[in-house]
């Protein structure tokens, strides 16, 4: 695990989606850590939304996403629990040409550290699209810190070896 100091580092264009029945962009903490984040690393926000927890928005906007050659990975935070209107994996997994399992799971150990057996509850997921990278992460602040900081910024970091997730993703723009 390292990065190469001798490679040009190739910054991507992230869109952020929160899926939330009752956050606006005056009090979502979560998509705001996200666009912070990415800015600070040097990434690009190619937009922010937020959406209510339905199937068919969701997809709308993703799929949207996906066909945009200015969009190369789309974060999403929230809608991945067990509540009746947690929908995200239901949404976005028919999506996927391809899941990466590895995100679930990795995601899930990391947790464990953070909160125990209730990360077991997490349904959080991943997948390329199109030659975009889907992150779908759990709603709360401290579950996105987890997720970027123990997982996504290294995968979006195109000297990491010996792979991430730009080298999948297609320069479109």
């Amino acid at each position: 695990m390292s990065s190469d100091p001798s490679a040009p580092r190739r910054f991507v264009n992230i869109a952020v989606l929160t899926v939330s029945d009752t956050r606006t962009l005056d009090n979502d903490s979560s998509g705001a850590y996200l666009q912070q984040i990415l800015q600070e690393e040097g990434h690009h926000l190619a937009d922010r939304k937020i959406v209510i927890d339905d199937i068919y928005q969701m997809r709308a906007i993703v799929s949207a996403w996906i066909a945009d050659p200015a969009v190369e990975v789309i974060i999403t935070t929230g809608g991945t629990g067990f509540t009746g209107r947690d929908s995200t994996p239901e949404a976005l997994a028919p999506l996927f040409d391809k899941h990466i399992e590895g995100f679930g799971e990795l995601f899930r150990q990391l947790s464990y550290e953070e909160i125990g057996t209730s990360t077991v509850q997490s349904r959080c997921l991943a997948g390329l699209s199109n030659n975009t990278a889907i992150f779908c992460l759990p709603g709360s602040p401290g579950a996105c810190k987890t997720g970027w900081n123990g997982i996504i910024a290294q995968q979006l970091d195109s000297t990491f070896q010996p792979c991430n997730f730009v080298q999948h993703v297609r320069k479109k723009s």
